[in-house]
């Protein structure tokens, strides 16, 4: 085989832009890997000192620095000679080691993903993989320069491909991945002439019929073309001049591929293209714009249906600029853009960005995403400005190397499925995350996972181009449903997106749920057992109960919100000669303490002098509750007891003991934590009495953990002791109380 014309070029071109030193440290690295490289080849079939050669003359031209071009050249030595890939960082330095480390890692990368159009998927899912592989592809690069390396490296296979004239299966495989992952990174990145140069080529691979159509119909008017469009920017120039206007003007050549995509997304053909023949007009403000739009319809002729006023109608994206489209005399169209130095700056890296229409991203895309490319494409456009560097500018260089290196794509994480599917994740992510993100009955019986091949923790961070594979329960325990996540998983450290944290909440309250189910209808068939009721209508049974769901009924079973006792009234309601007791017993009404009450030790958050943390308790004379105003006593051994300010006994003390009264307050309520309160209620008698006012309590969700009534004379006097979360609560339930048949009086005790 040949070799390419890359070996017998100078090495003027490789050392393009460097200073002397910096020539001679690339050169050094060229001898370095000459040795390994003679004789040798790289996949694609080229000789690997010209792909190499080939990747730093990309590199040059594109003004890199030369760790940079110096990655390029060595990166396959770590595929075609690993003991001199160890020599890599002492002789050249850890950051070129680094680099080289990187580029391989992409080069992996390249070889184990699979096409989006190759899995069958919709043209949607298809679309979204391919944007997450160009997340992907830059977020793997924690140095920036890696990923321009990389555009590089396809750029010189594409290349070789076209001097050689292959036409295979592989070229149109290597066409294809240009086109769809690395000719839009290079868009998004602002590296137009490597765009470009990868849309061309991977076009001339991938449709080589309509290739040679449009080549040939650009070359046969190409001279006619240049001709024109240098003779209408010279006499605009002229005009724009004797006008007294500064501007840069210059031709906007079209491409092949751009031209093709043209003709065959608005159905025209080729002699109807009006911007083949096309030129962009660069001034210093707005009015100005306008009057050099002014220029050129008094040169020409304009086509009022081809003139768009993006300035004062600016795009949606933000994007501004005046388009129109004139003709010649010779009936010949030219199209014209004019824009601002602002406007230019902004269309060309901020987010009306070039990629934005061409790739059709829709509104909705990563902002975030957006804005960071948007960045890298400011700091590559500053380094073709800084190119130039001279001795006494070695520090602004080296500022732009390190923000150059800092620049990546560090919030999220992207890793491989077995089947090389790219996952999206947040950084952080773990094992757990991939699980759930495929599905969430994958998270519920995940059991392990294998990273890159070897079992790992679940609580294994992930990293960039891992290939993740969950291993799940299996057999009896997922048939039996027994698998399911564990608590510890919602520990820190064990998850890091919010989306998996509440798919795990989300399976415990329905187990939970599950079992309270279970064990309300096991204490109803238990009670219908006992009565003798088993052929009763359970849904009948519920609505009698004032549930519109027998599921509802068998929640306040399983909670114990519900008396069995009131289940049994409701099955021998109505039965002749079988009265239902006229009320509940106290049992039936009391349920035991709530875990969080004061009564049992919970925090009663309340501050003293200003201070948390002391040692206090509840009065029982009084029972304060949030937001009652209150104040402290400081008992012998047991803390500081809180009062209400209006407590009888609270009064005796002051004048007792004055020298122990604490200024007291609430502090930040616990939600969880409930107080206890005395309620008195005066009331005639009657049947039914008691069930209506526990009804009420029940509603208003106060837990009743102590009741005692008495009878006298037609006369009911009840006390309810309640736990209440703030008196709020308890108002609710005394205002409903008081409206109860036959009731005198209701208060707080």
């Amino acid at each position: 085989m040949v070799s390419t014309t890359f070996i017998n070029a100078g090495d003027e071109a490789l050392t393009s832009g460097l200073r002397p030193e910096e020539g001679a440290r690339l050169l050094d690295a060229q001898a370095f890997a000459r040795s390994a490289y003679e004789g040798r080849m790289v996949p694609t079939g080229q000789y690997a000192i010209d792909f190499a050669r080939g990747v730093v003359s990309a590199l040059a031209a594109l003004r890199s620095d030369v760790d940079t071009r110096i990655a390029g050249m060595l990166f396959e030595l770590t595929t075609l000679d690993e003991k001199r890939a160890e020599q890599i960082e002492i002789t050249f330095g850890k950051q070129v080691a680094d680099m080289v480390n990187a580029i391989q890692q992409l080069m992996r990368l390249h070889r184990g993903v699979y096409l989006p159009h190759d899995s069958g998927k919709s043209k949607n899912a298809a679309t979204a993989q391919l944007e997450t592989l160009r997340k992907m592809t830059l977020a793997m690069a924690t140095d920036m320069r890696v990923v321009l390396v990389r555009l590089a490296s396809r750029l010189t296979t594409l290349r070789y491909f076209a001097e050689q004239k292959l036409e295979n299966d592989m070229t149109l495989k290597y066409a294809r991945e240009s086109f769809e992952l690395y000719a839009p990174l290079a868009n998004r990145l602002g590296i137009w002439q490597l765009k470009w140069e990868l849309e061309d080529l991977s076009f001339r691979f991938s449709e080589p019929a309509n290739y040679k159509r449009i080549a040939k119909m650009l070359e046969e008017r190409r001279v006619e073309r240049e001709s024109f469009v240098n003779e209408a920017i010279a006499r605009l120039k002229a005009e724009l001049s004797a006008a007294g206007i500064r501007a840069e003007v210059y031709g906007r050549p079209k491409h092949i591929y751009s031209i093709w995509s043209k003709m065959r997304g608005k159905e025209i053909d080729f002699s109807r293209l009006h911007d083949v023949r096309a030129f962009r007009v660069i001034v210093d403000d707005i009015k100005t714009c306008y009057g050099v739009l002014s220029i050129v319809h008094n040169i020409w002729t304009p086509l009022p249906e081809e003139f768009d006023d993006y300035i004062a109608r600016p795009k949606a994206n933000g994007y501004q600029s005046l388009h129109t489209v004139v003709e010649a005399e010779d009936g010949r169209t030219l199209e014209v853009q004019v824009r601002t130095q602002d406007m230019h700056r902004f269309a060309e890296y901020g987010v009306a960005a070039h990629w934005r229409y061409k790739e059709g991203s829709s509104a909705s895309a990563d902002q975030k995403f957006d804005q960071q490319i948007a960045w890298l494409r400011e700091l590559l456009a500053w380094k073709s400005d800084v190119a130039d560097v001279v001795v006494g500018q070695d520090e602004s260089e080296r500022q732009w190397v390190e923000q150059l290196k800092a620049a990546s794509l560090n919030d999220r994480v992207y890793v491989l499925t077995p089947q090389a599917r790219v996952i999206e994740l947040p950084s952080g992510s773990t094992p757990i995350d991939f699980a759930y993100h495929l599905h969430s009955d994958v998270g519920h019986r995940c059991r392990g996972a294998k990273i890159n091949g070897a079992m790992l923790p679940l609580n294994t961070p992930l990293k960039n181009g891992q290939t993740v594979e969950i291993i799940t329960a299996k057999g009896e325990a997922a048939a039996s449903g027994a698998a399911g996540p564990s608590r510890d998983w919602l520990s820190d450290g064990y998850t890091a997106s919010s989306r998996t944290r509440s798919k795990i909440r989300a399976w415990f309250n329905a187990v939970e749920q599950a079992e309270t189910l279970t064990q309300g209808r096991a204490l109803l068939e238990k009670t219908l057992q006992r009565e003798g009721k088993t052929a009763v209508n359970l849904e009948d049974l519920a609505h009698k109960l004032g549930f519109p769901k027998l599921e509802e009924l068998l929640l306040a079973i399983g909670n114990e919100r519900l008396s069995l006792r009131l289940v049994e009234q409701a099955l021998h309601a109505g039965e002749p000669g079988k009265l239902a007791p006229a009320e509940p017993d106290e049992a039936a009404l009391t349920r035991k303490s709530r875990a969080s009450s004061v009564t049992r030790g919970a925090k009663s958050d309340v501050l003293v002098l200003g201070t948390s943390g002391l040692l206090t308790h509840m009065a029982s004379c009084c029972k304060p509750a949030p937001p009652d105003p209150i104040v402290g006593c400081i008992t012998r051994g047991k803390g500081i007891s809180i009062h209400r300010t209006s407590c009888k006994n609270f009064a005796q003390m002051c004048l007792r003991t004055p020298e122990r009264i604490v200024q007291t307050q609430w502090g930040k309520q616990n939600s969880d934590t409930v107080y206890p309160v005395d309620v008195f209620v005066l009331a005639e008698d009657r049947q039914g009495l008691l069930r209506d006012i526990s009804d009420i309590f029940l509603r208003e969700k106060i837990n009743v953990i102590g009741v005692s009534t008495r009878s006298s004379k037609g006369q009911a006097s009840m006390s309810f002791t309640g736990e209440i979360s703030s008196t709020e609560q308890l108002q609710r339930a005394i205002k409903v109380i008081r409206d109860v048949r036959g009731v005198q009086d209701v208060r707080r005790t």
